[in-house]
């Protein structure tokens, strides 16, 4: 009796971010980290 096993080898190559991309992803953070922070302090309210 023969088993065949197939092996498949995936390389995923990280793709390099351009300027405005690191620009882009930095206003959405800060944006969400002002969201954060007013969310906290309106449930501190309660």
């Amino acid at each position: 009796m023969t088993f065949h096993l197939l092996f498949i080898t995936i390389q995923i190559a990280k793709r390099r971010k351009s300027a405005a991309e690191v620009q882009h992803e930095q206003r959405v953070q800060e944006r969400m980290d002002a969201l954060k922070e007013r969310q906290t302090a309106y449930c501190r309210l309660f």
